[in-house]
């Protein structure tokens, strides 16, 4: 039998704005494993960044695997970006997971890494997060910059100045 741990990870601003909450991923989860027949060993969740793996949630999952060998042989989560969104470290954290006799999956995009080319999803499944991150933190730079050079203070008003936003910008 199976013995899977769940993990469910959400970042603050996408919870909010996308509905995708904590509760929603572990409802979602349990079913798969239900379906499947697998045993629910334990549950982590996390509203930490996915940028690295120095989350403390995911720490302790990872203690837990290493103190308790063969108490569980599947990690499953919903989706890749919910695992990592910084490639080289997922490929890393994946292949210890290994190491411990677990797999990595994830239910809404099921790869069997067994066959060569899977791995080719699994790298667009990585890289796409990350991608979108590093797009998104450009936009951001480009954006105050944009503001500065149209003489927008960018930051809270210095001593003796009230915060506040005219008609003009």
């Amino acid at each position: 039998m199976r013995k899977a741990i769940l993990y469910i990870r959400v970042s603050t601003d996408e919870q909010a704005d996308k509905g995708y909450s904590q509760n929603h991923q572990e409802e979602r989860l349990r079913k798969f494993c239900e379906i499947n027949g697998y045993e629910v060993v334990s549950v982590y969740r996390e509203d930490y960044s996915a940028k690295t793996f120095n989350r403390p949630r995911f720490n302790e999952l990872l203690a837990f695997l290493k103190k308790n060998k063969n108490k569980a042989n599947l990690l499953v989560f919903t989706k890749w970006d919910r695992f990592s969104r910084n490639t080289a470290d997922a490929y890393g954290m994946i292949s210890t997971l290994e190491k411990l006799g677990v797999e990595s999956q994830a239910i809404e995009q099921p790869l069997d890494l067994g066959i060569p080319e899977n791995k080719i999803m699994l790298a667009f499944y990585l890289a796409a997060p990350e991608v979108e991150n590093h797009r998104r933190s450009l936009n951001v730079f480009v954006g105050m910059r944009r503001a500065k050079k149209e003489g927008r203070w960018m930051g809270t008003a210095p001593k003796g100045y009230n915060n506040i936003t005219t008609a003009e910008g």
